[in-house]
């Protein structure tokens, strides 16, 4: 399949007053990226800051493994690629067919009001092309817009990590705001399924999973629609 992908991290590495990190989610990024790979697909990495984005420390844990994942860590290729993603503010939507982005709490601080990141995802709206995001990711939907100026989540489908879901990792008071929360204020008709149980939702070419469980059923749907 001749399409090219761009992959959008976070370059935020604070997880709120807590002294802790954060930053991308590994599940969430390998496991799409090796689905999009595995399907032909030519891979752009970028985030806000170009080069080797955060990697959430607790994502790389024994017990959050994956196939994806192992495989990843002896992937000298991926890697290299990862250290050295693009600059956001150098990317068009015009030369990608798709936009995808992993989460991780990361997202909630730097992407959500990334000028450059709502810019691409408006622009990547108006030219008909997907828009993807998993987990937390979704909320970098929150401020992008379409043609006529309403929100794009408003009136549609749309999933992402629940206020539950918050609370069982024990950041509900922590992040600056809830996913759920967020998504559901700003019109959009969101649903979800049990705590960290695959979900997602597809409304036209907007397509969100709700937890990293979901990171690969997104990207593959985001593969059948290139498929179309």
């Amino acid at each position: 399949m001749n399409k090219r992908i761009l992959i959008v991290l976070t370059s935020h590495d604070r997880l709120g007053d807590t002294g802790e990190k954060t930053g991308f989610w590994l599940e969430e990024f390998a496991a799409p990226y090796y689905a999009l790979k595995d399907a032909g697909t030519e891979i752009t990495l970028a985030s806000p800051k170009g080069g080797q984005p955060p990697l959430d420390p607790k994502s790389d844990a024994e017990d959050s493994q994956t196939e994806a994942t192992r495989r990843f860590k002896q992937d000298p290729e991926a890697q290299a690629q990862l250290a050295a993603t693009q600059r956001l503010a150098e990317m068009s939507a015009d030369d990608f067919d798709a936009v995808f982005y992993p989460g991780g709490h990361g997202p909630l601080w730097d992407l959500v009001d990334d000028r450059d990141s709502i810019r691409l995802i408006e622009a990547f709206w108006a030219q008909d092309k997907p828009v993807s995001a998993v987990c937390h990711a979704p909320i970098v939907l929150l401020n992008a817009r379409d043609a006529s100026g309403r929100p794009i989540v408003e009136g549609r489908e749309v999933t992402g990590f629940t206020n539950g879901e918050e609370a069982a990792v024990g950041l509900t008071e922590v992040v600056p705001q809830l996913v759920e929360d967020a998504l559901i204020a700003r019109g959009g008709h969101y649903s979800k399924a049990e705590d960290f149980a695959p979900y997602t939702r597809q409304d036209g070419r907007l397509i969100t999973g709700q937890n990293p469980p979901s990171s690969e059923p997104v990207a593959e749907r985001l593969i059948a629609m290139l498929k179309e």
